[in-house]
């Protein structure tokens, strides 16, 4: 099945594992929990995961998933061709009940160590992002393309959790005064959709909270690189962790 064929699967699948998460966000209890590292889980976590694995293994059996609830994946020697899903990534801000609805389900197929497919969806915004390598990006199957720099200067995009004082030193040093802050891959989406114009993030992250929003910014015209932007950002590295990066529209430094 090629990659534009998977698509309205994924989409399906993405909205389905949405509707678990945000019957679970009614609730006043979220079973949250921490990890071994320390970061949160909660039911609706493994009930996003519940629906997503099972739809990727009847698409492409012979594709390994790497999923963020799914410890024993973490151990998995990247193969060639591997699927990343975070099943609700911005955890946090689902479980403080934030207002923005920074909260998304994450797929994406990693090919070659790049992001060659991507489905992010916010069930709380009702946002649908799709991204495939050769055919462009969309939102709610309408095309999305990275803007040009506005005469008013570049805008960024920010981590609402983890923004650090060597991020704002980074604005600071290029001049960028104006930002969004925003939680989860949305901060990808909102460069692909042409509402920003790059990302820079220093604080570490897991590659199952990137790829996906990486698929669709790229298929938009965007590309990451690391943060001294000398190389692509690639996937299928130790322990699928990350270091920083930048992720550029239509700023470049």
């Amino acid at each position: 099945m090629s990659r534009p064929d998977l698509l309205p699967d994924l989409t399906d699948c993405a909205r389905r594992a949405g509707d678990a998460i945000m019957a679970i966000y009614a609730q006043k209890d979220k079973g949250a929990e921490l990890k071994g590292d320390g970061s949160p889980v909660t039911l609706a976590d493994t009930a996003a995961e519940a629906v997503i694995l099972p739809v990727l293994a009847r698409l492409t059996p012979d594709i390994p998933v790497v999923s963020e609830e799914n410890a024993a994946s973490h151990s998995l020697a990247p193969p060639k061709r591997f699927w990343l899903v975070d099943p609700l990534d911005g955890t946090k801000e689902f479980i403080r009940s934030e207002k923005d609805g920074a909260f998304t389900v994450n797929i994406a197929l990693v090919e070659d160590g790049q992001p060659s497919l991507g489905v992010v969806f916010a069930p709380a915004l009702d946002r649908m992002f799709t991204g495939c390598l050769g055919q462009g990006a969309e939102e709610d199957g309408q095309a999305i393309r990275i803007r040009g720099l506005p005469a008013s200067g570049a805008v960024a995009v920010a981590s609402k959790s983890h923004r650090d004082a060597t991020t704002n030193a980074w604005l600071e040093r290029h001049g960028i005064s104006e930002t969004v802050s925003i939680g989860s891959s949305l901060k990808f989406c909102l460069l692909a959709a042409g509402e920003a114009d790059v990302y820079p993030r220093f604080a570490p992250t897991m590659e199952w909270d990137t790829a996906a929003g990486h698929a669709v910014l790229a298929a938009a015209g965007g590309h990451v690189t690391t943060t001294d932007a000398r190389a692509p950002f690639g996937y299928g590295k130790p322990d699928y962790f990350n270091e920083g990066f930048i992720a550029w529209a239509g700023f470049r430094a």
